[in-house]
C-alpha cells in the first residue's frame, strides 16, 4: 500500500482546498469503481464542504412550513371540501444516489394527505412530474413515497406525467418571448397544486418544478436548445442562465392561471454513511482502519462482474438529511432555498486552473436503476454538470484542458435509453454540430411513433432526450480546449464524443501541458459529494 504522506493546507473554509506540496495519491471515481492516483506537486484539491447538520425533527420542520409560508396564506387555510387537488412530486431524478428512507417526499405526502383528509378534500391526485424524463417503475415509485401513499392512491390516483398525451395536455398561452406554456391538464384545472420538491443543486426548483417537471415536448424546446445552454453562465447560478430566465418566465405564466403552494426541501450532502463514510474525507485524515478498507473495497471491487459492481452502487442508499424547509409563493421559497443550498455546496476558490480534474462517479440525474452510465450520460456529467460547477467565473478557464477518468464503455439500457442508441450511433457520428442536430432530427426523433409509445407505455426517455444531452455540454464544448478521458476501455466511444484518450492520469496530465505549460495550474474537483467552486 502507498503512503498516505502529510501535506500542507491551505486555510479555507473548514480547511476543504488543499495545496499538494508533493505527490499524493487521491481517490478519482471510475464509473462503478476508484482509482487511487498520485497527482502533481502543486496540484489544487478542492473538497466539498462537511454536511451541515440535520434538522432535529424533520416532521415538525415541514408542518412549521406548512403553516407559515412566505406571501401565501397558510396550506390548511386554503383548503375546504370539494377542492380539485393536484400534488406534483419531483421524480426519481433526485437525490443521487437515492436516499435511505423514509425519502423526504414520502414524509412531505404523508402530512399533506393527512392535511387534505382532515379538510374534507378528497379528490386529490399525485402526479410524478417526470416532464420528458422514463416513467418511473411501479417498485421505484412505491419505495420514494412510501406504504401509507401508496396504498391510499396507486395507481388511479398517483401516477406518471405523460407529456406526450393529446387529452392529457392542455396549452396556457405564450410568454412575452414567445414561449410556448404547456401544462399537465389534471393539474392545469385544479383548485390548487401543491408541488413537493427536492433541491439537489440550485438549478432545481422555482418555476422549474411546474414550468417544466408538467409541461410537454414543445414547451421544452423553447429553452433546451444550444444556444440557450451557450448563453447561461452557469445552471447552478440562476441570474446568469438564459435557461433559468426562458424557465421562469414560462413559470410565471404558469402562476397566472393556475395557484401553485410550493414545498421546497434542501438536503445536505451526505452521501455516504456507515462503511463508506470514510469517502466523505480528505484523504489525508484517513486513518489506517479507512485505509484498510479503501483497499480492500477497491480490490473486491476490481474482481467483481460489472453487474454485481453496479448493483452494489445503486442499491446503497445515502444518509441525506433535510437542513431546511420553505413552503409559499414560487419566488420567495425559492430564493430561500437557493441561498441554503449554497451554505451547503459553495467553496471559495483563488483563481482559475489550466487543467482541472475529476472521475466521473457511476449515477446520474438520467441513469438511476440503469444499466449502464452509457457515453451521453458520461458526456453531460463532463462537460454539462461538472464544468458547470461554478459561480462568478467557471473554474477552468477558456481554452483550459478537462480531465476526466471514466471507462466510457459503449452501453446503453435499451430500456431506458432505446432513441440514444440510434442518437449515438447513427446521428453522432455524422454530426457533432449541436445546432445541426436540432434543425435537423431533433424533430423526427420527437415525434418517431415508436419512441412516443416507448415513453408513454415503457420506461423510456421521450425521443428527444439524447439531443438534450448533447446540447448540454455545448457550452462546455464551446469553452474547453481539449477533453482527455483516463482509462477508456475501448477507442470508439471517446473518438465519436470528440475527446482524446490516455492510459493513465500522468500521460492525460503531459498531454495538458503540452498545450498549457509546464506551469499550468492543475486542479482537482473531489466530487462526490457535490460542490460548487465561487471563483474570484
Amino acid at each position: 500500500m502507498r503512503a498516505f504522506k502529510p501535506r500542507y493546507r491551505e486555510r479555507a473554509r473548514e480547511q476543504i482546498v488543499t495545496i499538494d506540496t508533493d505527490s499524493a495519491p487521491r481517490i478519482l471515481f471510475y464509473g462503478e469503481n476508484f482509482l487511487l492516483e498520485d497527482l502533481p506537486v502543486g496540484t489544487r484539491v478542492i473538497y466539498p464542504k462537511r454536511p451541515l447538520t440535520g434538522v432535529v425533527n424533520p416532521v415538525a420542520t415541514i408542518r412549521y412550513a406548512l403553516n407559515h409560508p412566505l406571501d401565501m396564506d397558510p396550506l390548511h387555510a386554503q383548503l375546504e371540501p370539494g377542492m380539485k387537488v393536484t400534488i406534483a412530486v419531483d421524480d426519481i431524478s433526485l437525490p443521487l444516489p437515492i436516499m435511505r428512507r423514509p425519502d423526504v417526499r414520502e414524509t412531505m405526502l404523508d402530512i399533506v394527505c393527512e392535511m387534505l383528509a382532515d379538510h374534507g378534500v378528497d379528490d386529490v391526485h399525485i402526479i410524478v412530474a417526470t416532464s420528458l424524463h422514463r416513467r418511473m417503475h411501479d417498485r421505484e415509485i412505491r419505495r420514494m413515497v412510501g406504504e401509507n401513499v401508496w396504498r391510499e392512491y396507486w395507481p388511479d390516483r398517483l401516477y406518471n406525467h405523460d407529456a406526450c398525451d393529446p387529452d392529457g395536455m392542455v396549452v396556457l398561452g405564450k410568454t412575452r418571448h414567445g414561449e410556448l406554456v404547456e401544462m399537465n391538464r389534471r393539474a392545469a384545472e385544479s383548485d390548487l397544486v401543491i408541488y413537493i420538491n427536492i433541491n439537489l443543486v440550485p438549478m432545481d426548483g422555482g418555476h422549474k418544478s411546474v414550468g417544466v417537471g408538467l409541461c410537454g415536448y414543445e414547451s421544452l424546446k423553447a429553452h433546451h436548445t444550444p444556444r440557450a445552454i451557450v448563453d447561461s453562465d452557469s445552471f447552478m447560478d440562476p441570474k446568469n442562465s438564459a435557461l433559468s430566465h426562458s424557465v421562469e418566465r414560462i413559470g410565471r405564466v404558469c402562476d397566472q392561471h393556475v395557484k401553485v403552494f410550493h414545498i421546497e426541501t434542501v438536503l445536505n450532502n451526505r452521501a455516504f454513511s456507515g462503511p463508506l463514510d470514510f469517502l466523505m474525507k480528505n484523504e489525508d485524515d484517513f486513518t489506517e482502519a479507512d485505509r484498510l478498507k479503501f483497499e480492500a473495497m477497491k480490490w473486491t471491487l476490481d474482481r467483481m462482474p460489472y453487474a454485481a459492481r453496479r448493483e452494489i452502487f445503486m442499491r446503497t442508499p445515502a444518509a441525506y438529511e433535510l437542513i431546511a424547509c420553505y413552503a409559499g409563493a414560487t419566488d420567495p421559497v425559492h430564493e430561500k432555498t437557493l441561498a441554503r443550498s449554497y451554505e451547503q455546496y459553495s467553496i471559495d476558490v483563488a483563481g482559475q486552473a489550466d487543467i482541472l480534474i475529476t472521475g466521473i462517479p457511476y449515477i446520474s440525474p438520467y441513469n438511476v436503476n440503469s444499466k449502464a452510465l452509457n457515453p451521453l450520460l458520461v458526456q453531460v456529467m463532463a462537460l454539462g454538470y461538472y464544468y458547470h460547477m461554478y459561480r462568478n467565473r467557471p473554474l477552468l478557464k477558456d481554452g483550459g484542458v478537462l480531465i476526466i477518468a471514466h471507462p466510457c464503455s459503449d452501453k446503453f439500457d435499451p430500456v431506458h435509453h432505446p432513441s440514444y442508441i440510434e442518437f449515438f450511433n447513427r446521428i453522432l457520428p455524422e454530426t457533432r454540430d449541436s445546432y445541426v442536430l436540432e434543425k435537423k432530427y431533433q424533430d423526427e426523433f420527437a415525434y418517431n411513433p415508436s419512441y412516443v409509445e416507448m415513453y408513454r407505455r415503457g420506461n423510456a426517455y421521450h425521443g428527444a432526450h439524447p439531443f438534450y444531452m448533447w446540447y448540454w455540454g455545448q457550452r462546455g464544448r464551446e469553452k474547453v480546449g481539449r477533453v482527455i478521458a483516463v482509462g477508456t476501455d475501448n477507442k470508439t466511444v471517446p473518438d465519436i464524443l470528440g475527446w482524446e484518450r490516455a492510459d493513465s492520469l500522468a500521460e492525460a496530465v503531459a498531454m495538458g501541458r503540452s498545450t498549457m505549460g509546464r506551469s499550468a495550474q492543475i486542479t482537482m474537483m473531489h466530487h462526490p459529494p457535490i460542490l460548487i467552486t465561487d471563483v474570484s
